[in-house]
Formats: C-alpha cells, structure tokens, sequence
C-alpha cells in the first residue's frame, strides 16, 4: 500500500536554530524554514522534518543515515566541520571511524548536537 509512496523521517531537536546551523550549515542540507515547529529537508522522493521536541531523550542506536559515494571523503569533510565521529567497542573501526560490515557495507556513525546517533554508509 506505501511502497509507492514517498518516506518522511523525523528527528526531535531541544533547539532549531542549532539544528539549522548543524544540519544546513555543518550538513550541508537545504532547508526549509518551517518555524516555529520543524525544519524540513524535501528531496525528490523523501522528506526529513527536523522537529522541535522540548526536551531530547536520544537513543542509543542510529536513529537517521545517508547512504553515500565515497564515505572517506564524506568522513573527512565532516571532521573538518568539526563533526566527532563515534567509536564503537568491537567493531573493529578504521583509523577514520569507518567500519566495515561483514557484506561489505561500510558506515561511520556522528551525532547532532543534541545526540541523536545519525550515520552514512556506502
């Protein structure tokens, strides 16, 4: 019945003006200025609306990602933002963070600043 139609993630902020710098300005993604309650990034098949939530509790896991070309360059552009990429205990991660899943997929987990774990993959 939805296969067909196009996704919206959410994602729950304390502060929209740090998450405009963050996800605009240190992301790169354009958005769209929905105040006072979201922020929305439109591609042409999903929809990201970041959410002012009061209060963030952030889970433990990876809430959102971005699949990409070229995860190294992507990593390093992050970095150079100022953006600490996560380690995790066990999983054998590359000097840059990068960690390789045993079917091949490799992905490098950041958090915003409000902590929600996101990450990219290639």
């Amino acid at each position: 019945m939805l296969d067909e139609s196009r996704q919206v993630g959410f994602l729950g902020v304390s502060d929209l003006d740090a998450a405009e710098r963050f996800y605009g300005g240190v992301l790169g993604l354009t958005l769209e200025d929905a105040r006072p309650f979201a922020l929305v990034h439109r591609t042409a098949t999903s929809q990201l609306r970041i959410t002012h939530a009061g209060e963030v509790a952030p889970a433990p896991y990876t809430v959102h990602g971005w699949e990409v070309e070229g995860i190294e360059d992507a990593v390093d552009r992050l970095v150079a933002a100022g953006v600490e990429l996560r380690r995790y205990d066990g999983l054998g991660q590359d000097e840059r963070g990068i960690w390789t899943a045993p079917g091949g997929t490799r992905i490098a987990w950041f958090a915003d600043p409000d902590g929600n774990v996101l990450s990219l993959q290639e």
